[in-house]
């Protein structure tokens, strides 16, 4: 199982140069972006100022923070001065010389400011070239309306992250819970919970990106609930922030394989086993929620299991026995499974998040996994003598009063981890009475994942509070010889939900509030909200451009609500630094200003409206036929078209750091940049037809940013609002 809570957060085992060259291996793409592009021939120039090869020296390239400055800034020169024994504006003069025939196609010429920054201006005639790159959407049917989803949320298409060898994440032994019971668990709504994002990504529109030439295989392992307990709003946060990595990565190119490491496994379910024996299990017939019961039985199971000896070695043998396989045992555990997962499920389509139920490796997959990880641990592992003990870091695996440890050592033969009184702590693997623990089957899981599953990347998306249990497991895992240098693995951690009183988000009966009955809460002050807008509100600078919407139907209302207020909740989770902890609230996630998903909807409902309006008066023009060219006049034309050109920025960022915060900041500040733009650039009312265009293609070209970013966030947009 999973624990979900707050602290700070960092990306486990990454050194900046192995972050900068996972940065570098994601953007060599096709359809380069601006960075990369202006990072290869300022890498060539600063090679030849500095007189080393291309690429060993980070030209310090940035995105400038203030457009006086330019569009970007070159800040290395401050740094070769030590190296180079010259000021830094005198490098920073031979850089510019050096990379000026590198850039007169794509940049004007560059300035040296302050010591030495270089401030470079991308040419206008550049950003429209590279933006009339960018094809026309694939043909589809258009959104007239919005209409609850009716697709069936099992893809008719191959699921392109399950690895087209023999291998699989889903066993086929009788083993599994899943297959035990492929499709009596899952929810037979006709809603799909990936409704806006094409299950393709070839087949989508990718606003003209191309996927990567070097693509991995990646494993994410996020979500992570538990057995016959209910999800809460703990579990938010693994679930959204680990589903955008999966749809990012996927996006990008990467082969992505979703786990979902659900508790499945472990010695409570001995209890429950124990006491459906004599009690009757909670069915949807007899409750009108199933976990919720099954949880209270569980409360007084383990209330019995204190006071009953008999009792408690009955439930113990059950643990046994469904280990071992035995009938009865193993029916109780699958019903339960498939009740939660049920659960599980309906919250999944909610959120409109990737997981199925082929995802699901939980802890029980990993049971026959375990006692060869801990023998192969111990053959390659074995204690060392004390003169085998003086070179590099070593870890050994040695029995501690019958318990079996791995201990783990630094260079200078000191303990790597210690407890809170600085003594030895050795991370436990098997127990003095046999059983495995939960650091053995996350052994067995990164040796599967790596081993038989083929990953070359592997994401961890869960609370800080297991940072020491990742470090202690990565660590044993490299030592083992598990982890190769082609291999890179990630502990991705958060931030907390809180409340107004800044603590973890609670009832006001103080227990963690579920994550179904805050996704209902959100669909109904969404809908109410709506219904208050629909009353009254005129749009601030309409220019009379955007065709007036017809009347919304009753279920319309409902389905927008819905899309609105999943979007709020979610977006309001991924905006913010992960690190970070946030105050949940209702009023500031709902709102149509400032950096929400409904600002971001809403914007682009409106570019959708005077596409409308267009079709009224032209007749739907083509403005992307071969005449059709970009012209970026006015600064808020050019301020709109720098923004459409670093998506692949953006995106890249997102794929290689880890932070969806990133491609919020993005889509707000391009959704920011068209209202300016709209609000100084009349576009049906454009003084000639080639401006109205030139116009209208930028109006497109923010729609399908707004469409594509939203929907790697798992967010649904909206054709009329």
């Amino acid at each position: 199982m999973r624990i979900h809570a707050p602290v700070d957060t960092e990306i486990a085992n990454l050194t900046l140069n192995s972050l900068l060259a996972i940065r570098y291996s994601y953007l060599t793409m096709k359809h380069d972006n601006l960075y990369n592009l202006l990072a290869q021939r300022f890498a060539v120039a600063v090679a030849e100022v500095a007189g080393t090869k291309s690429g060993e020296i980070d030209p310090a390239l940035r995105p400038a923070g203030d457009p006086m400055f330019g569009d970007y800034q070159c800040n290395v020169a401050m740094s070769l001065a030590k190296m180079l024994r010259a000021k830094p504006r005198d490098i920073a003069q031979r850089i510019k010389d050096a990379v000026r025939p590198r850039l007169s196609d794509i940049a004007e010429p560059l300035e040296i400011a302050g010591p030495g920054f270089l401030n470079i201006r991308l040419k206008d005639d550049f950003l429209a070239r590279y933006l009339g790159e960018i094809p026309a959407p694939p043909t589809e049917q258009p959104e007239s309306t919005v209409q609850p989803d009716t697709r069936s949320h099992v893809p008719t298409s191959p699921r392109s992250h399950v690895p087209t060898s023999p291998r699989s994440h889903v066993p086929t032994s009788p083993r599994s819970h899943v297959p035990t019971f492929p499709r009596s668990h899952v929810p037979t709504s006709p809603r799909s919970h990936v409704p806006t994002f094409p299950r393709s990504h070839a087949a989508s529109d990718r606003v003209g990106l191309q996927p990567v030439e070097q693509p991995r295989r990646i494993v994410i392992d996020y979500s992570q609930p538990n057995i016959a307990k209910q999800m809460h709003v703990g579990h938010l946060r693994s679930t959204v922030i680990g589903d955008v990595f999966a749809r990012v990565l996927a996006f990008e190119g990467h082969e992505v394989i979703r786990q979902n490491h659900i508790g499945d496994w472990g010695t409570q379910f001995g209890l429950l086993i124990r006491w459906y024996r004599e009690n009757p299990l909670p069915t949807p017939e007899t409750h009108a929620d199933v976990v919720d019961a099954i949880a209270a039985d569980y409360k007084a199971a383990n209330e019995r299991f204190q006071t009953d000896e008999q009792f408690a070695s009955e439930a113990r043998l059950a643990v046994g026995q469904l280990q071992s396989g035995e009938p009865e045992a193993r029916r109780l555990w699958e019903q339960m499974c498939a009740v939660s997962w049920q659960a599980f499920t309906e919250i999944y389509e909610k959120l409109d998040v990737l997981l199925q139920p082929a995802d699901v490796c939980g802890e029980s997959f990993y049971n026959d996994r375990l006692a060869p990880r801990v023998a192969e641990l111990r053959e390659k592992l074995p204690p060392r003598e004390a003169d085998e003990r003086s070179t590099g870091s070593w870890a050994e695996v040695r029995d501690d009063r019958g318990a079996v440890c791995v201990f783990m050592y630094d260079e200078k033969g000191e303990p790597r981890f210690k407890n809170p009184d600085g003594e030895m702590l050795p991370m436990i693997i098997q127990k003095s009475d046999g059983a495995y623990l939960y650091a053995t089957t996350d052994l067995a899981a990164i040796h599967y994942r790596i081993h038989e599953l083929g990953a070359k990347r592997v994401i961890y998306v869960t609370d800080a509070r297991q940072k020491l249990h990742f470090e202690m497991f990565f660590a044993a895992a490299r030592a083992a010889g598990w982890i190769g240098d082609d291999v890179t693995v990630e502990h991705v951690t958060f931030g907390s939900v809180l409340g107004t009183n800044r603590k973890p988000l609670k009832t006001r009966a103080g227990t963690p509030v579920k994550l179904r009955d805050l996704l209902d809460e959100a669909e109904k002050r969404a809908f109410a909200l709506l219904e208050e807008r629909g009353r009254g509100a005129e749009r601030p600078g309409d220019h009379g451009e955007e065709g007036a919407e017809e009347a919304f139907t009753l279920e319309e209302k409902r389905e927008i609500a819905r899309r609105v207020g999943i979007a709020a909740v979610k977006y309001a989770d991924l905006r913010n630094d992960r690190n970070s902890d946030y105050v949940f609230s209702w009023d500031k996630m709902l709102a149509f200003q400032g950096n929400t998903a409904p600002y971001m909807m809403y914007a682009y409902a409106r570019i959708r409206s005077i596409y409308r309006k267009a079709a009224e008066r032209f007749g739907s023009p083509d403005v992307y036929a071969a005449g059709v060219t970009i012209a970026l006049a006015d600064p808020t034309e050019r301020a709109v078209a720098l923004r459409l050109a670093r998506l692949r920025e953006a995106i890249d960022q997102v794929a290689a750091e880890l932070t969806p915060h990133t491609l919020c900041t993005y889509l707000y500040d391009l959704a920011t940049e068209f209202m300016r733009f709209y609000e100084s650039c009349p576009v049906l009312k454009a003084p000639d037809e080639a401006a109205r265009l030139s116009r209208m293609r930028l109006c497109d070209l923010t729609a399908r940013t707004l469409k594509l970013g939203l929907g790697l966030l798992g967010i649904e947009v909206i054709e009329r609002m």
